[in-house]
């Protein structure tokens, strides 16, 4: 999967705004690009939009997130993944998670 194909996902996963997560998020990959979800307002884009929680993840380490092979909770604890901004934002992630794999 590539970030295009996951943007499209993710779309797809808020779309319409009732997917149960209506915070805005931003998914930074680093020189892969970003993923920025507006729950609320059911969007997705590659947007370098202001979020209320910003995740910091390695492209490879988000892929294992996302099929479910890494768990959130080691991967923060381990410094692959860092939440800057609201983490209870990130916490409610999990809602669409699954829809991105």
């Amino acid at each position: 999967m590539d970030l295009a194909e996951l943007t499209s996902k993710a779309a797809a996963a808020v779309a319409g705004g009732d997917s149960g997560f209506a915070k805005k998020v931003k998914f930074d990959f680093g020189d892969i690009g970003k993923l920025f979800i507006d729950g609320a307002a059911g969007v997705a884009n590659n947007d370098d939009a202001e979020a209320d929680a910003t995740v910091k993840v390695d492209w490879e380490d988000f892929a294992k997130l996302a099929a479910g092979q890494m768990d959130p909770t080691m991967a923060f604890m381990q410094g692959k993944l860092k939440v800057l901004g609201d983490m209870s934002v990130a916490m409610q992630l999990q809602s669409i998670m699954s829809k991105l794999s």
